[in-house]
Parts: C-alpha cells; sequence; structure tokens
C-alpha cells in the first residue's frame, strides 16, 4: 500500500535543506520525494507544518549497560527516534561468553528498531581482566555470518595493538579481509602510536574529549563518534566539531546510558537537542546521527529521506527541541503521538536463558577480605576522579593504615574493592579512592567494566561486605546500604548486567538507588554506580583497579598499593 506524507518540511541530510514538499512511500521504501498528489498514494498523511526526517542510528551503544532488555530497550528508543542502533555486546560477552552473543542476537531479533552489532574483540580487555569467557579469533568467526553483524568492536586494548598483539591483529585483518569495519577505542592516543593504531584499519573512535584530540584523528582519516551518555559526557567538549569542516566525519553515540536518562532525557534526541540548546544547528545533528552513521558502517540506502531508502521516518513537531510525534519503520508506523505502539517480544531458548541467569560463582565474603595487611602511615597510590569523565589520575598520598585501616572520611579516601565472581578463584584487588564523597555505608554493583567483577566502595568494610553478599545473593544488581542493612537496591539477574523489568520499573528502580548514595553523604548531582561501573577498566587511562591490582593503564603495569 502506497502511503504519502503531504505538506511536510522535509530535513535534506545530503544538503542541510529545509524542503517543503511531499513523501511517497511503499513495502518499506521512499519511492520520491517530490510533488505527488493524493491520487498516487493509497493513505494520505497529513504533516503539514511538521517535519520529516531519517530515524537515528546510535553509532555505539552497548545494550546491556541500559540495564534493559533488547526489547525494552527497543520500546524506549524508538519513542525517541531511534530506528536503529549499533550495538557492542561485550558486556554480556566477558560474563558468558558466545552464549552471551547469542543471548543478545535472539533477543533483539523482530524488533521496532534494527540492532546491528559488531562483535567484541577484546574478552576479556587485558590480561589483566578475570572475566567469565575468554573469545579468541577463532571464536568470533562464525558470527561474522550473521546478517546484522556489521564488524569487529571497539579495539580497546590499544596497548596491545600498538605493540604488534598477534591475536588482535588476526582479528583486525579477519573483519577486514570481509569488507567490514573495526571499530576503535584508543583514549589520548597521539602522535606516531596513533598513526600506528589507525594504519592496523581501526576506523573510527568514541573516546576523544577534548576537539584537539578529535581533530588530529579526523586529520588522519578516523571518524569521530561525539558521546553523551549517563558517565562520559564529551559533548561539551567537543562541540567545535559541528562545524564544517569536521562536522562531516563525525557521527551521535551514546555508548552507556542509565534507564533513569533514557526515560526522563532521552536517547540520541536528546544529544541533538543539547547541541541546538548550545548554539549548533540541529539539522547538523541530525545529519550526525543518520546519514554519517549509515555511511561510516556501510549501510547502503539509509539515513536519508530520499528516493530507494529505507522508510525509516520520522514526523516531528519541533525540530531544534527534537520533538518526536510519530516514527515510521520499514514504512510502518511503530510510535503514535510519542507512544510506542505494542509489538511482539523475541522468544529465547531455555538453555540461553538459563546460562546467562547463572553468572555466579564466589563464597560470601567477610569484612576480613577487605583489609589491607600494612601498619601506620604508608604513601600509596589513590585512584583519583576526573570530573565528568571516565579518566582517573594516580594521586599518591599518605594513608593512615592505624585509623579504619586507611579509610579517611574527612579526605575522601574511601576503600574501594574489585572481587572476581565467574570463577571463584578468590582473587580480590584492594585499594583507596578519592572523588565519590561517601560518608558512611558502602556501594557495590556486579556492573563493572568489562569482565563485571563485584566491585565495591565503602567508607568502612564491615558495610562493603554486606553490601557485596547482597549483590551476590541477588544474582547480580547494584546496592546501597548503611550500618548492615540496604538502603536501596536494584536486581540485575540476567548476566549480573540487565533487568527482567519493564522500562519504567527498572527506570524508577534506577533513580532511588542512585539518590540513595544522597544519604550517605554523596554530593546531590553526582552518578558515583556509573563512573564505579568503569573503575576496573584497564584501558582507560590512567589509574584503575582489577582482581589482581592496581593497574597503571598507560604502561599496562601493575602498581602495587605502597608508593615508596
Amino acid at each position: 500500500m502506497k502511503k504519502l506524507f503531504k505538506n511536510g518540511i522535509v530535513v535534506n541530510v545530503f544538503t542541510g535543506e529545509l524542503i517543503k514538499t511531499n513523501v511517497l512511500f511503499e513495502n518499506g521504501v521512499i519511492l520520491g520525494v517530490d510533488d505527488y498528489g493524493e491520487d498516487e498514494a493509497d493513505e494520505i498523511i497529513d504533516v503539514t507544518g511538521k517535519y520529516i526526517c531519517p530515524g537515528f542510528i546510535d553509532g555505539h551503544i552497548h545494550i546491556e549497560s541500559t540495564m534493559l532488555t533488547c526489547a525494552e530497550f527497543a520500546k524506549t528508543a524508538v519513542s525517541h527516534g531511534t530506528t536503529a542502533v549499533i550495538a557492542d555486546p561485550h558486556e554480556i560477552a566477558n560474563v558468558c561468553g558466545k552464549d552471551g552473543l547469542r543471548y543478545m542476537l535472539e533477543s533483539s531479533e523482530g524488533l521496532p528498531l534494527t540492532v546491528y552489532f559488531v562483535i567484541p574483540s577484546c574478552v576479556p580487555a587485558t590480561g589483566f581482566d578475570e572475566s567469565g569467557a575468554v573469545l579468541s579469533a577463532d571464536d568470533i568467526e562464525e558470527f561474522y555470518f550473521e546478517k546484522r553483524v556489521l564488524g569487529l568492536g571497539e579495539v580497546m586494548n590499544y596497548v596491545g595493538v600498538v605493540a604488534g598483539d598477534r591475536e588482535l591483529e588476526r582479528k583486525i585483518k579477519s573483519a577486514l579481509a570481509r569488507g567490514l569495519v573495526v571499530n576503535g577505542h584508543a583514549p589520548l592516543l597521539s602522535g606516531k602510536p596513533l598513526d600506528k593504531y589507525i594504519s592496523a584499519g581501526i576506523g573510527d573512535d568514541h573516546e576523544c574529549s577534548s576537539a584537539d584530540e578529535a581533530k588530529e584523528r579526523i586529520r588522519k582519516g578516523q571518524r569521530i563518534m561525539i558521546r553523551q551518555g549517563t558517565a562520559a559526557r564529551n559533548l561539551s567538549g567537543l562541540l567545535p566539531l559541528f562545524d564544517d569542516p569536521w562536522e562531516q566525519r563525525c557521527l551521535l553515540v551514546t555508548d552507556d546510558k542509565h534507564p533513569a536518562d533514557l526515560i526522563s532525557n532521552g536517547h540520541i534526541d536528546s544529544i541533538i537537542r543539547s547541541a541546538a540548546q548550545m548554539g549548533k544547528s540541529a539539522v547538523t545533528g541530525i545529519r550526525m546521527a543518520t546519514l554519517h552513521a549509515a555511511e561510516c558502517f556501510g549501510l547502503k540506502n539509509t539515513g536519508a529521506v530520499a528516493p530507494g531508502y529505507k522508510a525509516d521516518m520520522l514526523v516531528l513537531d519541533d525540530l531544534d527541541k527534537v520533538i518526536v510525534r510519530d516514527v515510521y519503520k520499514n514504512g510502518e508506523k511503530v510510535v503514535s503521538d510519542g507512544k510506542t505502539l505494542r509489538f511482539d517480544t523475541p522468544k529465547i531458548s531455555e538453555a540461553l536463558e538459563k546460562r546467562v541467569r547463572s553468572s555466579f560463582n564466589l563464597p560470601v565474603l567477610s569484612s576480613s577480605d577487605f583489609v589491607v595487611g600494612y601498619k601506620g602511615k604508608r604513601k600509596c597510590h589513590v585512584i583519583s576522579l576526573v570530573d565528568g569523565q571516565l579518566l582517573t589520575d594516580d594521586l599518591v598520598s599518605d594513608i593512615d593504615f592505624d585509623r579504619n585501616n586507611g579509610i579517611d572520611i574527612e579526605r575522601d579516601i574511601l576503600k574501594i574493592a574489585v572481587i572476581e565472581r565467574h570463577h571463584n578463584t578468590g582473587h580480590i584487588g584492594n585499594a583507596f579512592i578519592k572523588g565519590i564523597g561517601l560518608k558512611e555505608g558502602a556501594i557495590a554493583s556486579s556492573v563493572a567494566h568489562d569482565s563485571h567483577n563485584l566491585i565495591v566502595i565503602g567508607a568502612n568494610t564491615e558495610d562493603m561486605a554486606f553490601a557485596a553478599n547482597r549483590i551476590r545473593e541477588l544474582g547480580g544488581g547494584i546496592v546501597s546500604v548503611k550500618n548492615g542493612r540496604v538502603v536501596s537496591e536494584m536486581p540485575l539477574p540476567i548476566g549480573g548486567l540487565m533487568s527482567c523489568s519493564a522500562a519504567e520499573t527498572a527506570a524508577e528502580q534506577n533513580e532511588k538507588v542512585r539518590e540513595s548514595v544522597y544519604s550517605l553523604g554523596v554530593p546531590k548531582g553526582f552518578e558515583p554506580f556509573m563512573i564505579m561501573s568503569f573503575l576496573s577498566l584497564p584501558v582507560i587511562p590512567h589509574l584503575k583497579l582489577t582482581t589482581k591490582g592496581l593497574v597503571d593503564v598507560d604502561t599496562q603495569t601493575l602498581l602495587p598499593l605502597i608508593a615508596e
């Protein structure tokens, strides 16, 4: 059946023009954009005064980090105009290996938005991680035959690439030989090492935090993914990229975004809206979120309102505010007046469902597990947060082990621990952290990139043990505790990463547990759970903690806790 958008204002992503015209489409394909008459269509859709633009594409996201199932994520994201995402499922792959990848493929089939995948390149991220699985170059080959797989996921072991790691080289060359993309992840890499990284075949990066860093990469041929998520918010620092000539090589991504933020602020639409509020063109933002993303991943006939292109289109009530009224996926309405229409949830095999819900293998913990065996005052390496970034600094500070085993609430120096949860190795990394602001109690989570071991931060070791054990009882989740009692919690039984609840319920739980930390002394507006989830990722400079201890990310070496 032929359908006609009548009297709309089309956002032409090729030229940046706004053109009042009609759009004719049938069987999921746009037939024409011109003065087509009502006699040429079976259904007339009056969009007078409304804007017509392509559906948004998130060029880099970990759906697991939304804490939602694929279906619940789709229900939420599509209502904000997202019609496709490129997902890197390395979170659940680090927990469940190939079974995790199969689970994501099955659970994302037939949704009202298309979930494309890039296959994880670094499971685990580095040799300092203890993940639930290891995926070799041979292990991932079978997934390249899946029709929704577009390439190799973010190559975060940039030190390995520069050093000529042969296993990484095999993975990269295998993807390139198939004509697939290879995503990057190399924060602060510059100069000749960056040249070597790019020349390996890595075509983009989402870790840039400054315009100068991004411009060097664009000059050297990479595309830049402007990231604005829950923890990493790089939009303001990369705002100059919305200007010519830089915008031609940029796309928009969320990477990691919590459900409370998805519900309240939106998805890709929120990035375009924020850029417009900062004085940049909404049309430029739309181009980044559509055509540029499609071109980056080689998605043919996608990302434009033009003849022969896929009929993934949005009807916007307002351009600069990016108010999504209706969404059409493959020419069929999936969102009406801002509300997602009902759709069938994909069925998942019982074996996979059971596998992803059995991800904890560790004993009950005690407060002694978080005690560091030193006496007196010693100079120690302390993880120091960098405001608004995933980067951390190495702060060498005096620690008095005779007082609360080194915890110093007045100086905001807390204990942090990472506990191996997959294979019952008994390995626990203990260290100190500054910048969280906790005055009492503890917080814990089974979301700890990328190996997703159990991570805990506390003002005392007793509450740290209680929080860790509560996560173990839940089979995964995030929790805040005080004086041996739960203040708030959010169960995440799927791989210790995702909720079984509806998006609205998960968002409510997420908001409550996030706000609960304010009663424990954390400054209002600061979101420690998302920040905490990256403190064990040893590929983001400069100092991180794994189950094996402190890692100097820049040199990829283990550091002793004592700095003397």
